[in-house]
């Protein structure tokens, strides 16, 4: 059962209605796709009762088939066999490209804003349909076919979109590497995925730096036997950007002999679409693997029920195409549905905080998603950055990556959405491909902090983290699983599908196991409580990170905060609070450390106070934003030392997969932080 204090809380949380614009077209919004409670209940209802029946007529009535499929699903779930639309043949190439360039040409399908400020550029649909087909005659010519898996290494430019969607054409299985990565984290997915082909660039740009993405290629590919070639576009034309052919090639002389076009290759409802590489907490990085007709399906309906897109939109999604968010909301779900969709390549901050909002009223965006980071970020610089621009063709603001606390969800809805727009807290993973829990615009109220109600499809349970029994009704706590499968959701970990069933299937066996620990409150609403490892017992108290780092957030010294468990002699395990500090802060660290606990022990208990708190400069962060608590809770804990900081290897061992991590020298500092606390 959850915690009576934290039950009390949830009870407590303000509701929030759908704005009523959206369900009556006031003030000419197209009125939303869903527009009422009922609604939700009825369609929720039938794809949980009669699943064949709901999703083989979305399939239908939104996708493109050059094969229609016999059997809508087919497999044991339990034992990790998943099959959906079994027989039918679809290009996802074909839907999010040919059948709106075949129709309406001239429509802006990507608005590509460069690093640069007040440099965009519109590439219509006509326009994607060329530049697509040109990479993808490209490929063919060097000897890509379908099933083989080509490496894309690019910054966020237009040509890793061509690149994604020319894979897509072929049949090839794309294997995107964010371009922040490691040489050594590249080399391991090119080798993991046995790639023959590498397309990057000669560098990057994000935030006013220049990236060299080509020195790393090439330290990378020193130990890739298998790429055969290197597709180099030319972001910046540096003539001293290192170049080797006949392996190197240049983008823009290898598509100029290119006819602009190329036929779409039939490829079955469960062939391999894409992988994408997660970390885990040790070993080598996971490939994620997601088939083509069931994570387009999830890609498409989240993308228009979700963000309720309609024709005309312009979706500005600011994360990206390295991570399953750009893949699916910045590629395959806005373009599927024949929007607009936004390619950023810079930085919220970048010449200044305005820059999102800037771009907003430029691109007069209807939808906008990014994370709880950029969101805490953007309102510790204050709301005069964002009240000078026109937001007002907003409709949808949305938070994805974490769960949002309450304070950065009222700033956003208040301050961004002016309380005009929906506000869209959306809960999922890379393996579940789209959203799984997440309010609908004009049909779910929401609450600050929860994702709300599960998606068409989605059939969650709440378990016993300890018996794995079901914890029915509401007000409970406990982690979160789903009962059966759903079109998006990944079908294998490429290479291993041992480490697929152990990670995903066999932890609560019947269940596919998320690893987040939720909260179901007395309406039905989910709150996502973080990683179960996430979750800390002190004293038989249950406790969140996310509450306690909410309650210290609320402090007005503190700017981030990550609370971690640590081992205790006496209360089991104990709590550890690493904090960041605005930047105008004067007061001695002793002071702010007292306030700190007594804002833990005023919002959450005396029980919840913590047994230390590391004030320092920065947080370890992946590049997407996401705090690496793993991280801390090994250095709160001890295990690493100042002699392991001048030892690659023994931080490997003791910290794990560190290709993710945004900063390396933060393991320093913080290491130095503790051991002096």
């Amino acid at each position: 059962m959850a915690d009576s204090s934290d039950a009390q809380s949830l009870e407590q949380a303000p509701v929030y209605q759908p704005p009523s614009r959206l369900q009556t077209g006031e003030g000419g919004v197209p009125v939303a796709h869903i527009k009422s409670l009922e609604e939700y209940w009825t369609m929720y209802e039938q794809s949980i009762r009669d699943p064949d029946t709901f999703f083989g007529k979305m399939a239908q009535d939104e996708l493109s088939w050059s094969k229609p499929f016999n059997q809508v699903r087919y497999g044991d779930f339990k034992r990790g066999n998943v099959s959906w639309f079994l027989d039918g043949q679809i290009n996802v190439s074909y839907n999010c490209v040919d059948r709106h360039a075949l129709t309406n040409p001239d429509r802006v399908a990507i608005i590509w804003e460069a690093d640069e400020p007040n440099q965009h550029t519109h590439i219509t649909y006509g326009q994607l349909l060329e530049e697509v087909s040109r990479i993808a005659n490209v490929l063919k010519k060097y000897g890509v076919r379908k099933g083989d898996s080509v490496a894309i290494y690019m910054p966020m430019v237009p040509e890793a979109v061509y690149s994604m969607l020319a894979c897509a054409r072929l049949g090839a299985v794309h294997s995107v590497v964010f371009a922040g990565f490691s040489a050594d984290a590249l080399r391991d997915r090119i080798l993991d995925a046995g790639c023959k082909i590498l397309i990057t660039a000669d560098q990057g740009k994000r935030g006013g730096k220049t990236i060299q993405l080509k020195k790393i290629a090439d330290e990378a590919l020193g130990a890739c036997p298998s790429v055969q070639r290197v597709i180099v576009f030319q972001r910046t034309g540096d003539p001293n950007v290192p170049f080797y052919p006949p392996r190197d090639v240049w983008w823009h002389n290898e598509t100029a002999n290119q006819r602009p076009y190329y036929p779409p290759e039939p490829m079955d409802s469960e062939d391999p679409l894409f992988m994408l590489y997660t970390s885990g907490s040790t070993g080598k990085p996971k490939g994620v693997v997601h088939t083509t007709a069931g994570y387009l399906l999830g890609a498409h309906i989240t993308c228009k029920y979700v963000f309720d897109l309609h024709e005309g939109d312009v979706h500005g999604c600011m994360a990206d195409v390295g991570w399953i968010t750009g893949h699916t909301y910045i590629v395959y779900g806005p373009l599927s549905n024949g929007a607009t969709t936004v390619l950023f390549e810079s930085v919220p901050t970048y010449p200044n905080a305005s820059r999102y909002w800037e771009m907003v009223d430029k691109h007069k965006i209807t939808q906008f998603y990014t994370a709880p980071t950029a969101i805490r970020a953007l309102r510790r610089l204050g709301d005069d950055f964002v009240s000078s621009y026109d937001l007002s063709t907003l409709r949808v603001i949305a938070s994805v990556g974490e769960p949002i606390n309450p304070e950065a969800w009222n700033w956003y809805y208040t301050v961004v959405g002016r309380e005009r727009c929906a506000l869209v807290d959306t809960y999922w993973q890379t393996e579940t491909g789209s959203h799984i829990i997440s309010p609908i615009p004009g049909a779910v109220p929401t609450k600050p902090g929860s994702a709300t109600l599960p998606f068409f499809g989605i059939d969650p349970a709440v378990l016993d983290s300890q018996t794995g029994q079901e914890l029915q009704g509401n007000n409970v706590t406990g982690v979160l699983a789903i009962r059966s499968s759903f079109p998006s959701v990944t079908r294998t970990v490429y290479d291993s599908h041992i480490r697929y069933m152990d990670t995903y299937l066999k932890p609560y066996p019947g269940y596919y196991f998320t690893g987040d620990g939720v909260t179901r409150d007395q309406d039905g609403y989910y709150w996502i409580r973080g990683r179960v490892d996430d979750v800390i017992n002190v004293s038989g108290h249950r406790m969140s990170t996310a509450e306690i780092e909410s309650a210290l957030i609320l402090h007005p010294a503190c700017a981030e905060a990550a609370a971690i468990g640590v081992p205790d002699d006496v209360t089991g395990q104990a709590v550890v609070c690493f904090v960041t500090l605005k930047p105008d802060i004067t007061q001695d660290e002793n002071t702010i450390r007292t306030a700190f606990v007594s804002t833990i022990r005023h919002h959450i208990g005396p029980f919840a106070s913590p047994k230390r708190i590391i004030i320092c400069g920065d947080l370890p962060k992946t590049r997407s934003g996401k705090i690496m608590r793993r991280v801390l809770r090994k250095i709160a804990g001890g295990d690493v030392t100042l002699a392991d900081l001048d030892d690659e290897q023994a931080l490997k061992n003791k910290l794990g997969d560190l290709s993710t991590l945004a900063d390396s020298n933060i393991i320093g500092s913080l290491v130095k932080k503790v051991i002096a606390h």
